[in-house]
């Protein structure tokens, strides 16, 4: 079972790796830009708003069975969850806030990391703990429809061959991957919330 457990959790965290690094940017832009937003945004609600599920067969016309598949079915979704919650993060931040960045000749990259990341680091965090269920679930309908390793693979497997104790496990295992990620992202939460305020403080 240990190759399947590491497949998925290997799809997992490239698949939120890929997203952020996407989302990032896209959520900041929006936030920032009203005119950005204004014409973007649509298209990020039409997204989140779509059965995440309707994407696969799409995906997998063009990029077939293996583990590419299943990463960008996940990171799409991920995408539009962490793109909007981005967005509304940076909208929150006070205008006098960034006029103040501005009169002190504040690089982008100094905007970014002493205004924009600090204001949107917990709403990242906070945002990967509620889309870890939809992550697993959709991992999970992935690996069953089209992969050949996997825990979703591995359990409707075990199923069709009636090895029900086997199935049982790997169900165990994949609620277990859930209960450790949440609480891992439990701890970065309050750490990402600490942080914040010793940024303020600081400042």
């Amino acid at each position: 079972m240990l190759p399947h457990i590491f497949s998925s959790i290997y799809r997992l965290i490239i698949s939120v790796m890929i997203a952020l690094l996407v989302s990032l940017p896209v959520g900041l832009v929006c936030g920032r830009k009203q005119k950005v937003d204004k014409y973007f945004s649509p298209f990020l609600y039409l997204g989140y708003s779509l059965p995440k599920v309707l994407f696969l067969p799409i995906i997998l016309i063009f990029l077939g069975l293996g583990d590419s598949s299943k990463i960008c079915l996940l990171s799409t979704a991920l995408f539009f969850h962490f793109s909007l919650l981005i967005r509304d993060a940076a909208k929150s931040i006070p205008n006098n806030q960034t006029q103040l960045m501005k009169s002190l000749q504040a690089t982008p990259w100094q905007t970014f990391h002493h205004l924009l990341w600090p204001a949107c680091l917990p709403t990242i965090v906070s945002a990967l703990r509620t889309s870890l269920g939809m992550s697993l679930a959709l991992l999970f309908i992935a690996e069953t429809f089209a992969a050949r390793s996997g825990l979703g693979y591995y359990i409707m497997n075990a199923m069709e061959t009636r090895n029900y104790d086997t199935m049982y496990a790997a169900m165990i295992t994949l609620g277990i991957i859930g209960m450790i990620g949440y609480l891992l992202l439990d701890l970065l939460e309050n750490w990402a919330c600490s942080w914040k305020i010793t940024q303020h403080v600081d400042s």
